[in-house]
């Protein structure tokens, strides 16, 4: 027989839901995120790779025959520069944009480029002010995970990320990550215009706005333009009166 006589049309399936035995093709959490959440949905299927794709649910008998790899990870895509390797698409495509310095990814709105589409995701929120994380204790929003984390630790002083070097503690993993390149001195991010050469991608931007003289982060308030998003930070306060800095 045929085997295309045997597919069914995936608009033919029927819709099932948690609790049956399967798992629901329907998620309310999609249906509130409009386009946002399709971009990021497209980025979290290259990170699985799978779009998606799961094993079919088993009973308890034939769950013994499923084969179980433990311990084991397939880093299928390897660096042909250097001996970096990884198992996620993306980790593999960040990793050759510092090689190539390409940066396919680009705003409409003022031209900000980057090798990494969830960056250009969180750059767009800048645009349209969205905040999509919230803290529970207070009426603080944040357009980044990492701008929450480091305002949860007022609410609770907790730290749990630290340098096994130094024993330096923060309350995010990407802070973490900046203070780690002191240690190793790293520096990814190379000037396509001289040979200056920056360990956070901050640096890197500060600096090229010497060559172009572009000032991408705006205050939506009054205006005010600076090629430094910490300047913005710290300008913001200016318009909410935050004090953060306590005796």
């Amino acid at each position: 027989m045929d085997r295309r006589s045997c597919e069914i049309p995936a608009d033919e399936l029927p819709t099932v839901h948690p609790g049956n035995g399967t798992s629901s093709s329907e998620d309310p959490a999609r249906d509130t995120g409009g386009q946002q959440d399709k971009e990021e949905d497209i980025l979290s299927e290259e990170t699985h790779g799978v779009n998606s794709v799961h094993p079919p649910v088993q009973s308890q008998t034939e769950q013994t025959d499923w084969p179980v790899v433990k311990g084991t990870v397939d880093k299928r895509f390897k660096c042909d520069r250097c001996d970096y390797s990884t198992a996620r698409k993306d980790h593999f495509e960040k990793r050759m944009a510092k090689h190539t310095g390409e940066k396919p990814y680009m705003c409409e709105e003022c031209g900000y480029r980057t090798a990494d589409r969830s960056h250009l995701t969180v750059h767009m929120r800048r645009h349209t002010g969205e905040k999509p994380y919230i803290c529970d204790q207070c009426d603080y929003s944040a357009a980044r995970k990492d701008d929450l984390d480091r305002h949860m630790a007022k609410h609770t002083g907790d730290k749990p990320h630290m340098c096994g070097e130094c024993g330096f503690r923060t309350a995010d993993r990407s802070s973490l990550s900046k203070h780690m390149k002191k240690h190793t001195g790293e520096k990814h991010y190379k000037c396509d215009r001289c040979d200056y050469s920056a360990a956070q991608k901050g640096d890197l931007d500060k600096h090229m706005a010497k060559h172009t003289g572009d000032k991408p982060y705006m205050c939506g308030e009054c205006g005010y333009r600076t090629a430094d998003r910490s300047h913005l930070t710290v300008h913001m306060r200016k318009h909410t009166g935050e004090k953060p800095y306590k005796c």
